[in-house]
């Protein structure tokens, strides 16, 4: 009679554990809404259309994913600054936002294998007299603050000891303080670099260069915890590449050569 009662406690107990354990994974597909951050001035990552409506290639990867969940995708958009936040108060359940994979950001949320890659560009002032990034040296530069371009740029700008960095809180304030004369340059992706300059909507400037950074990859992240959800992530991120559809999402949104996500000597 002792070693039944035991074993129903025990039957008990480890029930009553795995529910108070469950899955975020499970969570999402009970609640049927995947709610996705995502960056709507990061064009062609993550920005709205003439009706208002959220697009682009993060959009797009998280309507990807609500859809092999089995459930609606709700995009919450989300400036560079406050992606973490966002996930940490429980206003979304995964980061599709561009978001560097660093070892610090790791301390705080879990991260899936890369999705994107990103190169880095110069873009300046046509007035500045920058021509390529090693003259950006002197001037007044900036960059969306938070995010790997500004980590790296306001490293460069302390170790030159001269000129003035200038953080910002989002890409549409750092190009049009640059198409005003307020910066002078910025580093951002390519991409970035590219898309603002073909809207017209920032006179005045143009992609002078490479900056020579490492190449930015970026990653899905949800709670640290959450491994089963993070198992997910890393396997539908594999699916993707497997299936050809980063290869169309990036025609569709980028165009030109695919970058590849593998770390060469790291990982294929």
């Amino acid at each position: 009679m002792k070693m039944l009662t035991l074993t129903a406690a025990f039957v008990a107990a480890t029930g009553i554990a795995g529910v108070a354990h469950a899955d975020k994974l499970d969570d999402i597909i009970a609640s049927g809404t995947l709610r996705c951050a995502v960056v709507l001035d990061f064009p062609p990552m993550g920005m709205r259309d003439e009706n208002n409506v959220p697009i682009g290639f993060d959009v797009d990867y998280c309507n990807d994913l609500a859809k092999a969940l089995g459930v609606t995708a709700e995009i919450v958009e989300t400036p560079f600054p406050e992606r973490i936040p966002a996930l940490m108060s429980g206003r979304v359940d995964v980061g599709v936002a561009s978001t560097s994979d660093t070892l610090e950001r790791a301390k705080t949320v879990g991260f899936s294998i890369p999705y994107f890659a990103f190169e880095m560009a110069v873009t300046a002032n046509e007035k500045s007299g920058i021509t390529s990034f090693d003259s950006m040296k002197g001037h007044t530069v900036g960059a969306v603050a938070g995010t790997f371009e500004a980590i790296a740029l306001e490293k460069q700008v302390n170790e030159w000891g001269e000129g003035e960095f200038r953080p910002y809180q989002t890409q549409a304030d750092v190009f049009l303080a640059l198409s005003q004369g307020q910066l002078e340059a910025t580093v951002s992706t390519s991409t970035v670099a590219m898309a603002n300059v073909k809207t017209g909507n920032f006179p005045g400037i143009s992609v002078v260069g490479k900056a020579p950074f490492d190449t930015d990859y970026v990653a899905l992240f949800a709670n640290r915890a959450d491994y089963g959800l993070l198992n997910y992530l890393n396997l539908f991120v594999n699916q993707q590449i497997r299936t050809g559809r980063y290869a169309e999402l990036y025609e569709k949104w980028v165009g030109g050569d695919l970058p590849t996500l593998t770390v060469p000597n790291a990982y294929r």
